[in-house]
Parts: structure tokens; sequence; C-alpha cells
């Protein structure tokens, strides 16, 4: 096609080009509104609800779902919010209101959440929690510690009773969940307590160190008491003989106002102090990791044999879990997706008109980019809560780069000519870049919209460790407990999801792209032939 030819073709395809980005953007927001449904609030008349959180090992899920049922029991409504990452989330949840309640350990509760502040008493304690607005429950019963665990043969072959013994052994290949590595209580008060010379530690998940152990990869890590995979794996636990690891009984953290708005409620939870006792503890989660149960059913368990509650257990099928997680996936991507798009491609125009402003507009983008999206996701959690929207909010941010760079590239790349061409026609800036400069570049931007639009359906699975739901609950789920039929009922859809969403945008193609410029595979007629104008000779 002659030049003039492809620059009239593009003037006369404007009109389609941007209501077709148009379209897509909208339908993008669109779906995404429709899939978020916020929580209703609860009229007057009605008793208030109860949101419990939990933390993302199996002991607090069951817990927190026992939570559940004895709110339900109590006649209040209520949501558990399980697997909401570690203690800093969950603590900065309550103190925000986001939850209600949730099960903590003493321990944790001085030396991590409260380090640096005198509690050595019990009134000083209920004073420190009284001035947060938080409240705290008797012991459950049991307590849950941290010990350090080795395998038993490597127990034997190198004599390791007690964690000091280990200073003798250097080159053991250490394995701690990520967040012992970094907490008060952790990794660097334990090494400098016992002077632990080890310097091979690694970070991880917590439920992949018994693999690692089991693996052979890993020779000493920690554990909790009350975890069911204990004797599964054949661990020792190694006896504390310096008194590191402090008293960690179980026990609830409430805000004050639960216990003034709902306190029919309050007196269900209390029901549980001193009801239960380690074994029954470490049963539940074998029963649960082991054994295959669900939380619901053990946690009713426990009510109807503990306390004489009769609860009604029911469970979603595969279909109705599928489909809440599709509508909170699309949630997710639809309304970040669909901003990004309005915010970025603005931006990469402004970028490539301005030449130092450019530079700074792909130097921020770019920096975002490199952000570590679980970092991201807990950084907004103090300004916008935890849930839908800092997840909205930080996939809105990483899906900005490749729009920006695409956009920025493709108008960069128009030939000089042609810019030439515009001006001889007589053409203003914002005429020219309406024109011909967008649909020229509409390949290219698209193609960024296409690499945000998977970025952002992957990324969006890790927001489950905050509360957004998606695709990423049962992945985080089947991680947790060694599920890979679970972690595959998250990570298929999601890729499915991906490649529909790709497909949308190569389908939305035929009307953002101008016809001479669509790529497209030759099979004997010239790559830029119009089809409407030549055709081949047999």
């Amino acid at each position: 096609m002659r030049r003039g030819a492809s620059m009239r073709a593009s003037s006369r395809r404007l009109p389609a080009t941007g209501l077709a980005l148009a379209t897509v953007v909208a339908l993008l927001l669109a779906v995404g509104f429709a899939a978020w449904s916020p929580e209703p609030s609860a009229e007057e008349s009605t008793p208030r609800p109860v949101t419990i959180g939990s933390k993302k090992f199996t002991e607090s899920v069951i817990l927190g779902e026992t939570l559940r049922l004895l709110a339900l029991d109590a006649g209040h409504p209520a949501r558990h919010r399980a697997e909401l990452g570690g203690t800093r989330i969950l603590w900065g949840a309550l103190l925000s209101g986001e939850i209600d309640i949730y099960p903590e350990y003493s321990g944790t509760l001085a030396r991590e959440i409260l380090a640096g502040e005198d509690v050595s008493s019990p009134e000083r304690l209920e004073a420190a929690l009284a001035a947060r607005g938080v409240r705290s429950s008797a012991s459950l019963g049991f307590e849950n510690t941290y010990a350090i665990a080795v395998p038993e043969a490597l127990a034997e072959q190198l004599g390791l009773e007690r964690i000091s013994d280990l200073r003798e052994h250097p080159d053991l290949r250490l394995g701690f969940s990520s967040e012992f590595l970094e907490r008060a209580d952790g990794w660097p008060g334990l090494q400098q307590r016992y002077r632990l010379p080890q310097t091979r530690v690694q970070g991880l998940d917590h439920d992949l160190v018994y693999r690692g152990i089991a693996a052979g990869h890993l020779d000493v890590t920690v554990i909790y008491t009350t975890d069911a995979e204990i004797a599964r794996y054949g661990l020792r636990m190694l006896d504390d003989d310096l008194g590191y690891f402090e008293d960690y009984q179980a026990i609830l953290l409430y805000r004050a106002e639960l216990a003034e708005a709902a306190p029919d409620a309050v007196a269900a939870f209390r029901r549980l102090e001193g009801a239960i006792d380690a074994p029954a503890m470490a049963g539940m989660n074998g029963a649960v990791k082991l054994e295959g149960d669900s939380e619901q059913a053990v946690a009713a368990r426990l009510l109807s044999e503990g306390l004489g509650l009769e609860v009604t257990v029911s469970g979603q099928g595969f279909w109705s879990q599928l489909g809440q997680r599709t509508l909170e996936h699309l949630g997710l991507v639809g309304v970040s997706l669909g901003a990004a798009i309005l915010f970025a491609v603005p931006l990469g125009v402004l970028a490539a008109q301005q030449a130092r402003l450019g530079h700074l507009i792909l130097g921020i983008t770019g920096m975002i980019q490199t952000i570590p999206s679980l970092a991201l996701f807990v950084f907004l959690i103090p300004w916008l809560g935890i849930g839908w929207l800092p997840t909205v909010v930080a996939l809105f941010l990483y899906s900005l780069l490749p729009i920006v760079r695409n956009t920025h590239a493709g108008l960069m790349d128009i030939p000089v000519p042609i810019r030439e061409s515009a001006d001889v026609l007589g053409l203003t800036r914002g005429a020219r870049l309406l024109l011909i400069e967008l649909p020229l570049a509409a390949n290219t931007i698209l193609a960024g919209i296409k690499t945000s639009a998977v970025l952002n359906v992957g990324t969006a699975t890790v927001a489950a460790l905050i509360g957004a739901g998606g695709y990423g609950q049962p992945i985080l789920t089947g991680i947790r407990l060694d599920d890979t039929a679970l972690i595959m009922q998250g990570a298929v859809p999601a890729a499915l999801l991906a490649l529909g969403l790709q497909g949308l945008f190569e389908f939305a193609e035929r009307w953002v792209v101008p016809r001479g410029l669509r790529l497209k595979p030759t099979d004997g007629v010239r790559a830029d032939a119009d089809p409407d104008l030549e055709r081949p000779r047999p």
C-alpha cells in the first residue's frame, strides 16, 4: 500500500480506533466492578457482623473457623478471612478494624508485636493492649511454641540433643520460615543467644520446610510444637537449654469495641478458654494435614465434643467455589487493568513528546515494577487496609510500565517522513497524534496492554495473602496442605484467564489497528497488501 493511502486509511480508522479501545476499557471496568461486591453493611436491627482473621498455617485456620461457627451459633453473621499472611498483617488489620478477632500466641504478642515495651506483668500487658483498643482472652489451654528440630537419623549420627550442640557443626544447612528469619523472637535473637556459627540459612514458606527436610536439602529447621508433621517426618526437637523461646500460650486478640457491640459473640468466643489441650490441637492439625479433613469439619467436631454445641457445616462445591474465585479475580484484574490503560497511554504519549519528562516517567514506572509484589501489598495496608482496594492499587501500579513503555516506543518508532507529511498537510499536534500517530502505534500499544494483562492475572494470585481472594486462595491453601490438585484449581483457571484476556485484545485488534498495519502471515501475498485493493494473481 502506498504511504499516502496508508495515512488516509489511518485517518478514516480513527473513530473506530478510539471507540474500540474505549469500549475495551469500559468492558474491563464494568466486568471488574460487577464482579467485585463490597460487604453489605448491617442494618441497625440485625446483629453486628463479626470478621475473623487467621494466619496462613493450619492451626490458625482451624481456630479461625471455630470462631466463625461460634459467632454463627451466637446469632451473628460471621466471615472468616483465612490465611491472611503473617503476624504483622493480622495485627495491622485488627487495629484498623478490618478484622475483629484472630488467634495469637502470648510469646508473639510480648516479643514481636509489643517488642520494646514493658509488658512483664499481666497488668502492664492489659494496659498496653487497652491503649490500642484491643483486649485478649485467657489461654485456650495449650501452648504452641517454636522448637528447633533435626531429622532423627542426623541427631543420632551427630549426637544432637540440645540447641547448644549445633555450635559444634557450623556446616549444617538451616531452613526457616521467612517470617522467623525477621522476627524479633526469631533467628537473629536465637543465633545471638546460642552463638550459632551457621551461615547456610535459607528462608522459605513454613509448609515447604518439611519437604526440604524430607528431600535431604535441609538439616535443621524451626517447627511449631503442635505440628502434625513432627512424627510423620521423624524429627527430633532439640532442648531449648538456654530458654530462648518463651511461653507461647494460644490466646484470642479482639477489638475492645466488639465486646460492647456484640457481647454475646465475645462470650461465645471465651468459651474456648482452657478448652483445648496440646494433644487435642495436634490431633486436629493432623486430621486436616494428614487425613484430609476440612478445617470446618474439624472445628465442628471440636465444638461438638468439647463444648456440646451442635453446629451445621455447609461447604461449597467445586463449581461454586470456582465461580466465586473467578468473580473475585475478575474484579481485581478488570478494574486495575482498565484504570491502567486509561492512565498509562496518556503517560506514554507525554513521555514521547517531552524527552526529559519521558525519562522521569519511564524511570518511575520501571522502579515500581522492581518492588516485590507482596512487599507492595503489605506497604499499602496501613493506608488502604486489606483485601480488594490495596490489591487493585498495587496491580494498577504494576500494569503501568509495559503500557507506558510500549506507547512511548510505538510513537517514537514512527518514521520521520510520515511526521513531516502530517506537518505539510497542516495538521496540528493534537490532530497528528489522533489521526496518524496513535493508529500507527496501535499495534505496539496493544502488545504492551496484552503483556500487562498476563502479568496482572499472575500477580493477582499473590493477593490472597492479604485477603483479596481470587485464584490465589486455592493455590495458597494447596501449598499449606501439600495438595497439588488444590494448587491446580487456582493455577489452571489463572492461566486460562490470562489466555482469554490475550485473546480479547487480539480480537480488539481488528478495530483498534488500521487494516493495513495488522500483522498477519504471508501466503504469497505481500505483507503490506490490502485485500480490498489488491488481490494475488493465479
